[in-house]
Parts: structure tokens; C-alpha cells; sequence
């Protein structure tokens, strides 16, 4: 999954940055009649857009590059099953929100994805137009708006990335890292700038009862790791990783697969912390005033039906349908199913906006110190 450094999709990193008020606000009719049966409640089913989307023959995206999550499949077989062409510019999520809002008399663009914290800004914003799609029921509720202007697609979680040529047994637990008596460290990251960093102390919390509003439990056990001289100070980057200074680190899993394929499927693995961690995910959001209003709708109906959610897999993407028979080639590129049964996804963004605000105070004062 690389990416551009501009990019906003350092995936999820940014549920603090901005202020989300929760409640929807309205949204407007689209630039024609294709969204009244949206806005009326029905959901058309990929063959009933079919028509019309091929009438208007494209669609042009946002923060959707072919090299993230393997959008790369999902366009090309939108166009060569459904004569449908694309294009996207890399954005980052507030980019996308921006540009909707900015270019509404003169749009451009006709679908984004967002990280979820972005998703109820959208809203907010009223820039978006609902489209459920025939798997509707399938997603999580926390992982869509109630209308359907905003639906996770994808998801990631906190893991445990670790070189099995430094660690002699990779942990599976939060309590395996406590209990290795000093035979490795663990990389965290940049606590204080870093939201991957920021996103595990939240793992860490929710594994031992804290939640987004209470993050106390994460900074009580990473304080334990660091007087134990648990926490290294080698930061988690691909040049680290690639030079044997990484035992262990913790990374959305997505990155950590990419990582382990990357240098080596042999050397790295990855586990998802027993106890507990985070999951978050990523939403499109189709635009109010979509030049192709039908083509867009067409590909979040592509991206949530089985072979979009496998294009997702082969990106190293978690598909929210958990219902997908992946193929086993593609299974093999993700962690089995079952470590994620106690991931917790953020239940109030504005909460751990307002939590980020103080966790570097907390961090720097009460384990920061303690790193040797």
C-alpha cells in the first residue's frame, strides 16, 4: 500500500485533527433526477445503475490512486465489465471534503474516500448524496452513516509486526510484551505527532478497559513496558525495519503485511493483540453535485460487492463484508479472521479528538521519562 507522502491515507491518522459533530446535517438533491431514489430510501442494485452509468460512460475520483488498497483492479474491471473509465487525483481526506465544497458550482468530481473520522465532516459539510447499495445490511453500524452518505468499505487494526530473526517467539498478546523479560523491545512510534503511534496507545487502553474517553489504562501499561526498558527508541520506518533494528513494532496491520511481503514473508510476522485492539476503516463518499452521479454510485456498488471487497483483500485491506468468500491465495495475505474478534472500533470521534488533544502531555510526563 505505498502512498504519497501528502496523502491522507496514513489510514485513520486523523481522528483528532479536526472537530466532528456526529449529528448529520441535511443534504440536498443532486444535480438530477438519478439520486431521487436514494433520497426516497430505494436502493438500486448494480444492474439497475448499469444503464445510466454507461450513458454517462465515466467516473472521476479522489484519494482512490490504483497503488491504495488495489483500487487498481476495481477500476480496471469497472471499465473493462461495464465500459466505465476513471480517473483520480490523490487527495488527502479533508482535501476531497474541500474540493467538493469548493467547486459545487462547477464540479469535477464524482466519488472519495475518507477516513472515517471524515466521514460525518462530509455530512456536516453537505456534500454528499446517499447511496445504501444492496449490501447495506451487511456493514456494521458504526461503520456507516444511517442515510448512506458515508459507508466503510475497509478496515485496519493495531498489530504486532516482529522480525522472527531478533524474537525467538513472536507475541500474540499484550501480556506476551510484558512478560518477555527484556529478551526484545517494541517500537511504538511517534507518540506525540504520530496518529498510528497515538492509535495503539488506544489499543493498549481498550485491551485493558479503557476506551476513547479513557485512555489512562494505555499510558499505565506502556509506563510498566518502559520501567521494565521494553520500549526502544528506534523509530518504525521501512529503512529500519529493512536494517534488522526493528525486534517488534506496532502498525495497522495493513502496513505490517505489506512490510512482512515486502522484505520478507518468512522473516516478519503479524498478530492482531489478543486481549484487545482498535479498528477503524475507510468510506466513500459520493459527491452532491457528482458530474456522473450514476458511474459513482455504480462504483461504491463495485467496490462493496464480492469482487470489490476481494480487489480490497489483495491490497491487504480487512473487506467490511465479512460474509466475502476471499479466495485462498488472498486469504493467505491477511491474518485469520479470528484474532480480531475483540478489535473495538472508536465509538465517538469527537471524544478521542478531545483525548489526542492531551495525550502528548500524558505520554511525555508519565513514560516518556521512564525510556531509557
Amino acid at each position: 500500500m505505498s502512498r504519497n507522502t501528502n496523502r491522507k491515507k496514513k489510514w485513520f491518522w486523523l481522528a483528532g485533527v479536526l472537530v466532528l459533530a456526529l449529528t448529520a446535517a441535511a443534504c440536498g438533491k443532486s444535480n438530477d433526477g438519478a439520486s431521487e431514489s436514494a433520497a426516497s430510501g430505494k436502493t438500486q442494485t448494480l444492474d439497475e445503475l448499469l444503464p445510466a452509468a454507461q450513458k454517462e460512460g465515466q467516473v472521476v475520483s479522489v484519494g482512490m490512486p490504483d497503488t491504495w488498497a488495489n483500487w487498481k483492479d476495481t477500476w480496471n474491471q469497472l471499465n473493462s465489465k461495464y465500459q466505465v473509465k476513471h480517473t483520480d487525483t490523490d487527495m488527502s481526506s479533508a482535501e476531497e471534503i474541500a474540493k467538493f465544497d469548493a467547486e459545487k458550482n462547477k464540479p469535477t468530481a464524482d466519488i472519495g474516500d475518507v477516513g472515517i473520522a471524515f466521514g460525518p465532516l462530509a455530512v456536516q459539510k453537505g456534500v454528499t448524496q446517499p447511496y445504501k447499495t444492496q449490501y447495506w445490511d451487511e456493514v456494521p453500524d458504526w461503520a456507516k452513516d444511517k442515510d448512506g452518505n458515508w459507508m466503510v468499505a475497509y478496515t485496519g487494526s493495531i498489530s504486532f509486526f516482529c522480525n522472527k530473526d531478533l524474537v525467538q517467539e513472536c507475541p500474540k498478546s499484550w501480556a506476551d510484551l510484558e512478560n518477555a523479560g527484556g529478551k526484545y523491545k517494541v517500537s511504538v512510534g511517534d507518540v506525540l505527532k504520530a496518529a498510528q503511534a497515538q492509535h495503539a496507545v488506544l489499543a493498549a487502553a481498550l485491551a485493558h478497559g479503557g476506551d476513547e474517553g479513557n485512555i489512562q489504562p494505555g499510558i499505565d501499561y506502556f509506563k510498566g513496558l518502559a520501567e521494565k526498558d521494553v520500549i526502544s527508541k528506534v523509530d518504525v520506518s521501512p529503512a529500519n525495519i529493512q536494517k534488522g533494528e526493528i525486534a517488534v513494532a506496532l502498525l495497522w496491520d495493513f502496513n505490517a503485511l505489506g512490510y512482512r511481503d515486502q522484505f520478507g514473508k518468512d522473516k516478519y510476522e503479524v498478530n492482531i493483540p489478543s486481549e484487545g485492539s482498535v479498528i477503524s476503516g475507510y468510506a466513500t463518499i459520493i459527491n452532491k453535485w457528482a458530474p456522473h452521479p450514476n458511474a459513482a454510485k455504480l462504483a461504491r456498488a463495485y467496490i462493496f460487492s464480492d469482487e470489490g471487497q476481494i480487489n480490497l483483500a489483495k491490497g491487504y485491506a480487512r473487506p467490511i463484508r465479512t460474509s466475502v468468500k476471499l479466495p485462498a491465495d488472498v486469504e493467505a495475505k491477511l491474518i485469520p479472521q479470528d484474532q480480531y474478534k475483540n478489535a473495538k472500533p472508536i465509538k465517538d470521534f469527537k471524544v478521542w479528538e478531545n483525548t489526542v488533544k492531551g495525550l502528548s502531555a500524558k505520554w511525555q510526563e508519565e513514560v516518556q521519562v521512564k525510556i531509557k
